[in-house]
């Protein structure tokens, strides 16, 4: 295990501070997490912290640790995940790798201990027991059910993927080596006690995972113990490691992460090519040929100069329309997120009730779980293809594949996962811009031009739960 930082990785003045005054504000925070709607989850999350402070003050800025010593609160956070939930999970067939891995920090780096096939809790329990090795545990939320609510709120507040880990490592022991991550973590400690160092990233809000080496990132920056109930948040390039101190049988606490690939870079990649179609419509300077033999070039001084202006012709064009177009992230984000979590209201998935007429009064239902999308034509594989508006919904997700990558998303018949949701003509954008921006609207008054266009929005909305009539 790596040597502690001595007295230079005390935690510092500030930190020391901050969870002082989290522990004052203690007394009149929530002692369990509200799932009213994705604002008060996230709010109860990180209570006794508001919000607004949070984003002004930490989030990708530094670290944020809460030691809220309540009962309460480190009660419900053993319901989320404990060691002894995987002796029953395991008999419904955990495979390696897949799963669970086994690992062990050795020397500063990491050893897997993984065996073949599915996982047999005895021989799990054994490494564990004899081997001080940690228990990674790939996404509950596909098993824990409190884990897919949290998560599913958390996915509507950030706009985001947001996947899980748990840890479970024995005494005396470390898992990974230090590193840094590319997604923003949350913390939770459920069982036992964890000591953690922080240090300074060397890539700040870092694209990609790396480990770093001992001699490369010097003293800590934060150095505490977590302990349950407590939450730590950090972000993505913050170097990191932990361990479980002697004396505690061995710690638990999952990892929710979010916000990878979702920089503003990540963004421009999806939303310039769809840019740079639309001015090509309207200005002929984007239509102009490149020059001969430009692809054969070595030096191509003069034509970066003539693509810098045409980037600035983009950027006039965009300043006219207001409108950035993101098509690929937006279906990413739909297809793979969580579906709703309804416990007994599972009924709102099947459509019921009155059907849509033109003197219906109707609402959206499932608002943040539904996004509009203006894409070219994906059925029409003519040369001229019209725009349309897509609709798409993650109502009917399959959460057992959730956050498991592209090779787990076929469904038992051997069918890719499709992206659910309904196709229109562009001119019933404005429509659905209203009953998407009104708490109620009355059929006939949305803005298409015959009443049996503005029926068949409703029943295709309505065919796909994704209103209900009042």
């Amino acid at each position: 295990m790596p040597k502690k930082g001595g007295k230079h990785a005390e935690m510092g003045k500030e930190t020391q501070a901050q969870c002082k005054r989290a522990k004052l504000e203690a007394a009149c925070s929530p002692s369990v997490l509200s799932f009213e709607n994705p604002d008060s989850l996230f709010g109860s999350l990180i209570s006794p912290i508001k919000e607004e402070v949070f984003f002004k003050e930490y989030w990708e800025q530094k670290p944020l640790l809460v030691q809220r010593n309540d009962p309460l609160v480190a009660a419900y956070y053993l319901s989320l995940f404990q060691l002894s939930d995987l002796k029953e999970l395991c008999s419904q067939g955990l495979y390696y790798g897949r799963d669970v891995n086994i690992c062990r920090c050795v020397n500063g780096k990491k050893k897997v201990l993984n065996k073949e096939g599915k996982v047999n809790y005895m021989q799990l329990k054994k490494d564990f027991d004899q081997k001080k090795a940690t228990i990674q545990f790939h996404q509950p939320q596909r098993f824990k059910e409190e884990l897919w609510k949290i998560q599913e709120k958390l996915e509507c507040y950030f706009g985001s993927l947001v996947g899980s880990n748990v840890y479970i490592t024995p005494q005396g022991s470390q898992g990974l080596p230090p590193h840094y991550d590319d997604v923003e973590v949350f913390i939770l400690q459920l069982e036992g006690e964890k000591h953690w160092r922080l240090y300074k990233p060397t890539v700040p809000l870092a694209r990609e995972y790396n480990v770093e080496s001992e001699d490369r990132i010097g003293n800590p920056t934060h150095e505490f113990i977590l302990k349950p109930g407590d939450l730590l948040y950090f972000p993505r390039g913050t170097i990191h490691q932990a361990d479980t101190p002697l004396g505690t049988s061995h710690s638990t606490h999952v990892t929710i992460s979010t916000y990878q690939n979702n920089s503003w870079g990540d963004f421009l990649l999806d939303a310039i090519p769809g840019l740079v179609f639309d001015t090509a419509k309207d200005d002929v300077a984007l239509r102009t040929s490149i020059p001969r033999q430009l692809l054969m070039q070595v030096n191509t001084a003069d034509s970066t100069k003539k693509l810098s202006s045409l980037l600035r012709r983009l950027a006039d064009h965009l300043d006219h329309t207001r409108e950035l177009r993101s098509s690929d992230m937006k279906k990413d984000f739909v297809m793979h997120r969580l579906p709703p979590c309804l416990g007994c209201d599972s009924d709102s998935l099947t459509p019921g009730g009155k059907l849509p007429k033109i003197d219906s009064k109707i609402r959206l239902q499932f608002r943040d779980h539904t996004l509009i999308s203006v894409e070219p034509d994906q059925e029409n594989a003519d040369e001229i293809r019209r725009e349309m508006v897509y609709v798409y919904h993650s109502l009917r997700n399959r959460r057992d594949t959730h956050m498991m990558g592209t090779d787990d998303t076929a469904s038992e018949d051997g069918t890719a996962q499709q992206t659910h949701g309904l196709r229109f003509p562009l001119s019933y954008l404005e429509a659905l811009k209203q009953i998407w921006s009104s708490s109620t609207v009355h059929v006939k008054e949305l803005n298409l031009t015959s009443d049996e266009e503005k029926e068949n929005l409703a029943l295709s909305l309505w065919s796909e739960c994704l209103i209900e009539v009042l």
